[in-house]
């Protein structure tokens, strides 16, 4: 009966896997459309040894081993593809690095999403409406000033021939330890992440699309799907076991 108990154990911890596998999945193709979005990626362990609850030993005595799937989220930063878009305020980071935003709350968030807008107040701003930083606060342009706004490859901002800010582009020592707070923006609240300098410039009039393969992620949403339905049957197969084996032992001949 152990022995069908870990079968039914390890079946359940696979469709949680899978589970969490096909939203992963779904999410990445959710947010494909999105400049700068990392996707998630399923890191899974072929086994993982474990051991029975107290109080499952074997017959000698010995507490009873079993395996179990074991996987972990991880976020890919491989850069994605550079499109041409021509805006003025539209910029792509060329190398390691992130923008840095700041949300009315006033908490940093960093991104590869450089598709920039000036809003009614003159700020420079993302789609959601976050203030971009530059190296001396948030990027701020004189309304009044009609002349054409320009980045350069360094980060300098310019409103005509009045320089306005530059860029503030943060990168880490171990991006793998940043959180993902929302589409293409992560937050740095690890205490053991530290901010280093980064040589990267920007590219003006181009965004970097997301680094999503919607084939891939088809085939990985597939692949997800045929092994929770796998596991279903494993789990009916299981106990219909189980149930024999109680009626056998209900009903001994």
């Amino acid at each position: 009966m152990t022995t069908m108990n870990v079968g039914l154990y390890q079946a359940a911890a696979a469709l949680d896997v899978n589970s969490r596998w096909q939203e992963m999945v779904a999410e990445n193709l959710a947010s494909s459309s999105l400049p700068g979005y990392k996707r998630q990626e399923l890191t899974q362990a072929a086994v993982q040894a474990g051991l029975m609850p107290a109080g499952s030993q074997s017959k000698r005595g010995a507490p009873q081993a079993f395996v179990i799937p074991q996987a972990n989220t991880a976020i890919n930063f491989q850069p994605g593809q550079m499109k041409a878009t021509g805006g003025a305020t539209d910029v792509a980071i060329d190398g390691k690095g992130f923008f840095s935003v700041e949300l009315p709350t006033g908490q940093t968030l960093f991104t590869r999403d450089g598709e920039f807008h000036v809003n009614a107040a003159g700020g420079l701003v993302t789609n959601e409406g976050y203030a971009v930083m530059g190296q001396s606060g948030a990027i701020q342009l004189d309304k009044s000033n009609h002349g054409p706004v320009s980045i350069s490859s360094t980060g300098q901002v310019s409103q005509g021939a009045n320089l306005k800010g530059k860029l503030k582009l943060t990168d880490f020592d171990n991006p793998n330890l940043l959180t993902q707070a929302a589409g293409s923006y992560f937050m740095a609240n690890d205490p053991n992440i530290r901010q280093i300098a980064t040589t990267a410039t920007v590219r003006s009039g181009y965004i970097e699309g997301s680094n999503v393969s919607t084939i891939s992620q088809m085939t990985s949403l597939l692949s997800a799907m045929r092994g929770y339905e796998t596991n279903q049957k494993v789990i009916q197969m299981e106990n219909d076991r189980m149930s024999h084996s109680i009626a056998d032992l209900g009903n001994p001949t």
